[in-house]
């Protein structure tokens, strides 16, 4: 595997438990390293969306990977900083 690179998984506009334990696994079985989780997709900035970026950020802290949230809405970027998760995210938001 090319670890040159991130790792990138992308979440679906209504991520199911089964999608997230999916990316859960694969991050378990990628070599650490960057991910980036493109998250634009997501249909609504609600808890159920903030839970699937807080099980994939533990999965990947298990795994010793360092994962960025990419194209997150200003929805999004407001509730990731409310629950502590902005840390994940870029540092300029997308233009």
């Amino acid at each position: 595997m090319d670890t040159s690179r991130p790792l990138v998984v992308t979440l679906t506009a209504r991520p199911s438990g089964d999608e997230v334990a999916r990316l859960c696994a694969e991050l378990a079985a990628a070599p650490p390293g960057e991910v980036v989780c493109e998250v634009g997709a997501l249909a609504r900035a609600d808890l159920t969306a903030v839970d699937a970026l807080a099980r994939l950020k533990l999965a990947a802290g298990r795994r010793g990977h360092r994962i960025r949230f990419h194209g997150a809405g200003p929805d999004l970027r407001a509730l990731l900083l409310l629950t502590g998760l902005d840390g994940t995210l870029p540092t300029q938001p997308p233009t």
